[in-house]
């Protein structure tokens, strides 16, 4: 049986959808999920939006505005899992859980943190001024997302790549600190889509509520209308050749059209087509496309009753799959039952003493390396750097396999050899009876434990 991809896209709830945002990631997401094996999660992330914004009348609307769009642009929620980031309890768990493991220096280099303390230094101000936690941990909350659900692909604009990577660091870490030869987490990738549009806005840049220069996407014809005729356009009069290459309307046009429509339009800007009915063409095309989903929008948003039913029942799915493995995770770190227990302390004081356990971390550097705690917490190996974690893995498999330990003693101190090279190293000791003492120490910890 063949896995499917599962694929995720999260959509943060600050604003009202305009078109570059339905051409630029509602659209393909929309068709993508279409895909036989595409197991296609979707979420409106509104914790992230208590980052960017702090004005609740504004969050509570885009979240209505936002699902209304992608319901009307014709996602299926059969076939997808559609929910509300903060309807799924188990993420900001899994949020702390991952951000006790990752680096400080991980976060710091964070591209929106770095940007706003850059910002504040450029104007004399305290480099961390107007900088909240959720701003600088905003990269775990992304990579709890991703992580929870266990994605393959990551639809992401390039300046996003980073929090993928990011994703696949922390839960890297987390599954060599606790997942003792289990990989918890699956790593995901981003998947950039280059062929996807990023539509120009009425002044040409990129089109971003930021510029002021969007186009909505499901407002009334009239709306839609009036924001088509500012789009800045050269002053070439009516009869004369335009360069539809250099035109922010054709951009925009070819983005709706088949290309049989854009071939046509190409033609008639070429032999003088005025731009005043090039504008009225673009959102005649407009008109007809989005026609349909803007009725359907508007009946969503009179009917929000039928919105959170819907998204309740979504979270229900996604829930299904975040419960159970939040609670993988919980016991993996610790957080387990004392009812689970009962079997373990009942066994005997021999098990107990051989209850050492590998630790794994990653260095500064980049580098794996190991621990190997005695049941009381002394340590009694630190490995030597590995280039990976799955090399340092392989390492504490074969020492914990039951083989004959190749144990070398070197000053006030061992080491210990495998295939003929050192992998790890003991702590110094006073004296060689306390060595010796170490050793024996070292070999019923590693001895296998027979039930």
């Amino acid at each position: 049986m063949t896995t499917r991809t599962r694929i995720l896209t999260g959509i943060t709830t600050t604003g009202t959808p305009h078109l570059g945002n339905y051409a630029g990631a509602i659209r393909p997401a929309i068709l993508a999920s279409r895909d036989s094996n595409a197991d296609s999660f979707y979420f409106l992330a509104d914790y992230h939006a208590l980052i960017k914004c702090d004005d609740p009348l504004r969050i509570q609307r885009s979240r209505l505005e936002i699902a209304a769009t992608w319901l009307a642009g014709g996602l299926d929620v059969n076939r997808v899992t559609f929910y509300r980031q903060s309807d799924i309890p188990e993420i900001p768990e899994l949020t702390w859980l991952l951000t006790c493991v990752a680096a400080k220096g991980l976060l710091n280099r964070a591209h929106a943190y770095k940007a706003s303390v850059d910002k504040n230094v450029e104007t004399g101000e305290d480099p961390d001024a107007g900088i909240t936690m959720g701003l600088y941990s905003y990269p775990v909350l992304m990579a709890a997302d991703i992580l929870m659900f266990n994605a393959h692909k990551v639809p992401v604009g390039r300046d996003q790549i980073q929090h993928v990577e990011m994703a696949r660091d922390i839960g890297q870490r987390f599954n060599h600190l606790f997942g003792q030869g289990k990989e918890f987490f699956t790593m995901p990738e981003a998947l950039i889509e280059e062929s996807v549009a990023t539509l120009p806005g009425l002044d040409g840049r990129k089109m971003s509520k930021s510029y002021d220069n969007t186009i909505p996407l499901f407002s009334s014809a009239k709306e839609m209308k009036d924001a088509i005729s500012r789009i800045v356009t050269d002053s070439r009069a009516p009869g004369e050749a335009k360069d539809p290459d250099n035109s922010h309307l054709f951009t925009l046009f070819q983005a709706f059209a088949t290309p049989a429509q854009s071939a046509e339009f190409r033609s008639e800007l070429l032999q003088g087509l005025g731009w005043g009915e090039a504008k009225n063409r673009l959102f005649q095309l407009l008109d007809s496309e989005l026609g349909e989903s803007r009725e359907r929008y508007h009946q969503l948003i009179e009917r929000p009753a039928d919105l959170e039913d819907i998204l309740q029942l979504g979270a229900k799915k996604a829930r299904a799959v975040a419960t159970p493995f939040l609670n993988e995770l919980r016991e993996a770190v610790g957080l387990r039952s004392f009812v689970s227990q009962v079997q373990v302390a009942a066994n005997t004081k021999k098990k107990a003493t051989k209850a050492a356990r590998f630790v794994s971390f990653r260095e500064d550097d980049g580098s794996f390396r190991f621990r190997l705690l005695a049941a009381d917490g002394e340590q009694l190996l630190l490995s030597r750097h590995f280039a990976d974690g799955k090399t340092a893995g392989q390492v504490t498999k074969q020492l914990q396999a039951g083989q004959p330990l190749d144990v070398r003693n070197e000053a006030a101190g061992f080491s210990v050899w495998l295939e003929g090279e050192c992998v790890a190293d003991s702590p110094a000791f006073a004296d060689d009876a306390a060595r010796d003492a170490a050793i024996d120490a070292l070999r019923v910890a590693l001895t296998p434990v027979q039930d």
